[in-house]
Order: C-alpha cells, then sequence, then structure tokens
C-alpha cells in the first residue's frame, strides 16, 4: 500500500460510517410496499424532464429545452409535461420491484463470493454494486421497455414529422392495444435490444462508480471532520444530514459520468421506440437507419440532442433515487435494528 493511500485510509477510519444493510436484514412486505410509494413520488417529481428529453431527441429541428419547455406550455398546457404519466408509473411499480430485488440479491451474493476469494473489501463491494446494476437493469427492461414504448409514443403526440403514422392515442390502453394490433408484441419490445445495450452497461458503470465515489467523498469528510475536532484520537460518527449529502454528492457524480457516456444509445434507442418506418413499409426502421438519419439532421451531434435535459435528470434522478433508496432499506428492517 503507498503512503498516500495509507493516509486517506487512516483518516477515513475516523469516521463511523454507516453499515450496508444487506438482503437478509430486510423486511420483504415493507420495503417493496413503501418502495412503490416512494418511487412513485419520485417518478411523477421528474418526470417532465423525461418529457422534454424525448421531445429534443424526436423533433428534428435544434431547439433549446427551455424553448421546447415554454413551446409545449403553451400550445398544449401543463398537463402536457405529464403525458403518458399514468402509462409510466403502472410500469414503473413492477419495473421497481423487479429492478430492487435482483440488484438486492445479485449484490449480496456477488459481494460475499467474492470476498470468499481473498478480494480486498473495497475492490468487492465495487465488483458487487457493478454486477448488481447489470443484472438488475436487465431484469427490469423486461418490463420497462413496452412501457417507455406506450409512454414515449404519448409524450411526442403532436411534434410534427415525429412520425409517419396518423394514428392518435387516447390514453395508454388504447396505444398499447393499437401497437399491439398493427406490431404485434415485437412492437411493444421495439428497441429492447438497444435498451439492454444502454441500460445495462450504464447502471453497471453507475453503480460501480457510485461505490468508489461514497469511499472517496467519506474519505474527504473523514478528513475534514478530524480536521475540525477529532485531533486524531477516537472517532466521529456522522449525523444523518452528512450521510444523505455524502450518498447524494456521490449518486449526482456517478449519474452525469453514466448519462453522458450512454447519451448516443439512448437517442437511437427513444428514436427506434417512436418513430415508425419510412424505408420499411410496416415494420419500424433499423439501428444503422436510425443513425443515418440522425447524422443526415445534426451531423454526429444530433445523437448527443437532449443531452442537457439527460444530464439533468439522471444527475437529479441518481440524488434522489440514491437518498430515496438508503432512506428505504432503513426503514425496512427487521425489528428496526439500529446500524452500529
Amino acid at each position: 500500500m503507498n503512503l498516500g493511500a495509507a493516509e486517506e485510509e487512516e483518516s477515513a477510519a475516523q469516521v463511523r460510517v454507516p453499515a450496508e444493510i444487506d438482503w437478509h436484514k430486510l423486511d420483504k412486505s415493507k420495503f417493496f410496499c413503501l418502495g412503490a410509494a416512494l418511487f412513485s413520488g419520485v417518478s411523477a417529481t421528474l418526470y417532465p424532464v423525461v418529457v422534454l428529453k424525448t421531445r429534443q431527441q424526436v423533433f428534428p429541428s435544434q431547439i433549446s429545452c427551455i424553448k421546447t419547455a415554454f413551446s409545449l406550455i403553451r400550445l398544449e398546457g401543463l398537463r402536457a409535461l405529464y403525458r403518458g404519466f399514468g402509462t409510466s408509473l403502472m410500469g414503473t411499480i413492477p419495473a421497481r420491484a423487479l429492478y430492487m430485488a435482483a440488484l438486492e440479491i445479485t449484490k449480496s451474493s456477488v459481494g460475499t463470493a467474492t470476498l470468499k476469494f481473498g478480494v480486498a473489501e473495497p475492490t468487492a463491494a465495487t465488483v458487487a454494486n457493478g454486477a448488481a446494476g447489470l443484472s438488475a437493469a436487465m431484469a427490469a427492461q423486461l418490463v420497462w421497455t413496452p412501457v417507455d414504448v406506450v409512454s414515449q409514443r404519448l409524450m411526442v403526440q403532436g411534434v410534427s414529422n415525429s412520425s409517419k403514422s396518423s394514428n392518435q392515442y387516447m390514453n395508454g390502453i388504447d396505444a398499447f392495444r393499437k401497437i399491439l394490433k398493427k406490431d404485434g408484441a415485437k412492437g411493444l419490445y421495439r428497441g429492447f435490444g438497444i435498451s439492454i445495450l444502454t441500460y445495462a452497461p450504464s447502471n453497471a458503470v453507475w453503480w460501480a462508480s457510485y461505490s468508489v465515489a461514497q469511499r472517496m467523498v467519506w474519505g474527504g469528510v473523514g478528513w475534514c471532520l478530524c480536521k475540525k475536532g477529532c485531533g486524531g484520537e477516537g472517532e466521529l460518527r456522522p449525523d444523518s444530514k452528512t450521510v444523505m449529502a455524502v450518498q447524494g454528492v456521490s449518486a449526482a457524480m456517478a449519474g452525469g459520468m453514466s448519462a453522458l457516456i450512454t447519451m448516443p444509445l439512448d437517442t437511437i434507442k427513444t428514436r427506434l421506440q417512436v418513430l415508425d418506418g419510412d424505408e420499411n413499409g410496416r415494420r419500424g426502421p433499423t439501428v444503422m437507419q436510425t443513425v443515418r438519419k440522425l447524422v443526415r439532421e445534426g451531423g454526429w451531434m444530433a445523437c448527443y440532442r437532449g443531452l442537457g435535459p439527460r444530464w439533468a435528470s439522471m444527475s437529479m434522478s441518481a440524488t434522489t433515487m440514491i437518498t430515496t433508496y438508503e432512506f428505504l432499506k432503513r426503514l425496512s428492517m427487521k425489528n428496526q435494528e439500529v446500524l452500529t
């Protein structure tokens, strides 16, 4: 171990970081019921940003996020910012349940298995978090992909040139029925492959980055706290506000980086799920057709259309999600065990 790492470990050791809450410590019924309520609130808060991001990705002209928002509200009213939200919410509850179950089970299993091979605990935690994010994203996409297809179709109704189809959907059920009738089950899973390519690596990178970022931030917090009042003796137990702040900052760092890396794939995925084909008859456009059309519209930078809203959405979502998630886990502990 080098001297810098030893000094960081020594300073961080002065701070009593709250212990990880493992899967077996959770009351599962409380975990899923409270999780459904809490994450529904988070989804409602962030949904307008998702609508703006989707509009920017589909609209062929380069219009700023603020202009898109004002234009949407002026022409269609505030309700347009929540178009498709009912469908999204109905899908979010089972998708989140799958996501959280896969996340915690994989994290616990991989973490335990990795430690048995003699891997250092920080490395084992990073590997476990990355593997957990990967499996959770893949499991959740079984539900999220059809929900995305339906809700995004509702989001972009009324956008000129967004589709060659004359379909107008009254609600999520009507959209589901019409897509199923026209394209079959494949229509509901349009973009499933690229969704996996977008979200699985993104989640793996996010959770692994979050684990690393959290250790870095705690190291800095430990150094600052010890410099102020520790004096090198004893230990400091951070309060709940400090814990939440560290988790939020770490999540925002990981979320912003993940958004930047996966933005082109997300733009292509959204186009595939929303636009009808004009080159293949009834079939939707292929990945290469979608990429070529994007490049014709605005060069390779067109793949980053909507980056601002997505960066903001993923950073805010990551911060609210992780603080809500950690809070949920503490509320769901069996017999309200006290962490030590």
